[in-house]
């Protein structure tokens, strides 16, 4: 399940390139789509969230949230809803922005750093020691927070298109460990 930051993901992304390989493979993966991409408003994006993992196939079993940047925020905030969070095998979070940075987008004020230890024991943060949006030991401490397992991958900016990031496999093959674990 694909969880964007604001603005969307643009068809160069990898979540968005990982999406349409899923498509194309299964058809097996939803994207989330609050009203408010532009304007972001925390509680639209967890309900969006929530409808997003209600309109899955029960059948296929729980989903993977991969989600990324302002996604990160509002996945770490439903994850700590533990009716929630019951309804997913895990979540992988990528290159979560700091809302207190000088660089944090002023529409997405809303948003808050996590607070709460998320409910769902297989979260995994991949943290990039150059992002612009927010420092790695900050990072750092929203894992401690969230309870995640913590992947450091070197210099790889905001782990987006402006990145160089393409299709990201070594993303693919850590979401691959995730999903559906034993």
């Amino acid at each position: 399940m694909i969880v964007p930051g604001i603005w969307n993901s643009d068809p160069e992304h990898w979540q968005s390139l990982w999406q349409t390989e899923r498509e194309a493979d299964d058809g097996r993966v939803v994207r989330i789509a609050p009203a408010s991409w532009s304007h972001p408003d925390p509680e639209d994006w967890r309900a969006a969230i929530t409808s997003a993992v209600a309109s899955l196939d029960p059948a296929d079993g729980p989903p993977v949230l991969v989600a990324h940047s302002l996604g990160v925020l509002a996945a770490a905030q439903w994850l700590a809803d533990p009716a929630r969070a019951a309804r997913i095998a895990g979540a992988l979070l990528v290159a979560p922005p700091d809302p207190e940075a000088p660089g944090f987008p002023p529409e997405a004020r809303g948003f808050a750093a996590p607070t709460h230890r998320s409910a769902v024991g297989n979260v995994h943060l991949v943290v990039s020691d150059d992002d612009p949006y927010c420092s790695a030991d900050r990072a750092l401490r929203f894992a401690s927070t969230l309870g995640a397992t913590v992947h450091r991958i070197g210099a790889a900016q905001h782990v987006n298109v402006a990145a160089g990031i393409g299709a990201w496999e070594a993303g693919r093959a850590l979401l691959a460990t995730i999903d559906r674990p034993a």
